[in-house]
């Protein structure tokens, strides 16, 4: 709609109505409507944006001729797209650095002449609002607005593009994974909006500190998300975002590397200030203790009496197997892979356990055993399991050409079914990528 214009698109789709009113249509006849309307070429948009893969980039290049800037954007990629452009100056007035919108500009990419923008903008972003599928990148001057202004962008959708777009470039080894981290660090405390607050902490968690940075500088990583998780609970103590602390309270859990804390809040069934302890975020906190080594049996049998649900049961099999000795993980994985006795729930819990970066070389010798029995009890058991084999019990935090090749060999030689095929491959595809993300990160 965005690149056709709102009042083409909608024409095209009273004409579609109107054609095939009580009746079937394909995909061609969509786009023949669509085309009906228009002098643009809608059949090779079609072409270009659904039967192909991949995604575009889009590239800023600003020069400045008489203290009047024009914009290029450089675009990688085959795909048409209608852009909006955002240009934002620093507000003279707040102290902050909060940055106000100026304009935003209509762009066809790929262009037919440079856009005039006027003066230069503190910061210049590429699809602002959203609006069309693509990776977009930072001129020098704009990063450097990020970096020191972005919690001062008004608008939470903005915000949210920008943040993609650094995630962008950290999983494309164009910016450490560190500067993403010192970023979160800076701006997220401020974060009000939930759903960007949970993609950061999630991405920075779970990629970043597990598998983009090297064991050596994970803990310095752990320890910056742990203080960030910190700051957003303090603001939050006034109890009027109450699903922002929440997110940081789990988020604090999943990344402390101390147990102390987490035991305290365990204990009193409660974080100083709320959420009370629900059953979920009990065994999140047992799972957390198990994986620093600072429970046991007895506890988790203990939770499980007070929480016997099929939920506290699931608990119980993700706590057991991130116990870190090696007893428990030989019970784990035969669980896994030598019966068929665990339902698919409890499959993908006991898998979640399993695999712990803290644990790297206690669970090493089993990274050349997943291939193998990975494809036995996928073509044994059919393909829900083999989805939960591939998504959990894959060897992610292996992060190492060792892991890799092992992969790529059972794909062109071992015939896992086609649903552990696909997950398999998906993985492969994000190894590489943590892989490509090291190398380019490493002094």
């Amino acid at each position: 709609m965005t690149w056709l214009g709102e009042k083409d698109f909608l024409a095209g789709i009273n004409t579609h109505f109107a054609r095939h009113r009580f009746g079937n249509a394909s995909l061609a006849d969509f786009i023949d409507s669509l085309a009906s309307t228009t002098e643009r070429d809608v059949h090779a948009w079609a072409d270009a944006w659904l039967r192909t893969t991949g995604v575009d980039t889009l590239t800023p290049a600003v020069t400045t001729e008489a203290g009047t800037c024009a914009l290029t954007v450089e675009h990688t990629g085959s795909r048409p797209h209608r852009i909006a452009v955002g240009l934002y100056d620093h507000d003279l007035s707040d102290d902050e650095g909060r940055l106000t919108l100026r304009e935003r500009l209509d762009v066809d990419v790929p262009q037919s002449a440079p856009q005039p923008i006027g003066k230069p903008p503190a910061l210049l972003l590429l699809n602002d609002g959203d609006l069309t599928y693509t990776k977009v990148r930072f001129d020098a001057a704009s990063a450097e607005a990020v970096g020191t202004s972005l919690s001062r962008l008004p608008d939470p959708l903005t915000r949210t593009v920008v943040w993609n777009a650094l995630r962008d470039a950290v999983r494309d080894g164009e910016l450490a994974p560190g500067a993403y981290l010192e970023t979160a660090r800076v701006h997220l405390p401020r974060e009000t909006d939930l759903a960007l607050a949970q993609g950061v902490l999630a991405f920075a968690s779970a990629q970043v500190a597990d598998r983009y940075l090297t064991p050596e500088e994970r803990p310095a990583a752990l320890a910056t998300l742990s203080s960030l998780c910190r700051d957003l609970i303090r603001r939050t103590e006034d109890g009027d975002h109450p699903g922002l602390r929440l997110i940081a309270v789990r988020h604090f859990i999943d990344v402390a590397a101390h147990p102390e804390t987490l035991t305290a809040w365990l204990a009193d069934g409660t974080v100083p200030g709320g959420p009370e302890l629900d059953p979920d975020l009990r065994w999140r906190v047992l799972a957390r203790l198990a994986v620093l080594g600072a429970t046991d049996e007895a506890a988790i049998l203990a939770e499980l009496d007070r929480d016997p649900s099929a939920n506290g049961r699931e608990g119980a099999a993700r706590c057991r197997a991130a116990l870190p000795d090696e007893e428990a993980k030989r019970t784990a994985w035969s669980a896994m892979f030598d019966s068929d006795d665990l339902s698919n729930y409890l499959f993908t819990a006991t898998a979640q356990g399993f695999w712990q970066p803290e644990q790297a070389d206690l669970v090493r010798q089993y990274v050349p055993r997943f291939y193998e029995d990975a494809v036995t009890v996928a073509a044994r058991r059919g393909p829900a399991i083999a989805d939960a084999i591939g998504r959990w019990a894959f060897p992610a935090y292996a992060v190492d050409t060792e892991n890799l090749t092992l992969g790529e060999t059972c794909l062109r030689d071992a015939d896992p079914t086609p649903s552990l095929r696909r997950k398999l491959a998906d993985q492969l595809d994000d190894l590489a990528r943590a892989l490509r993300v090291r190398e380019g990160a490493t002094p």
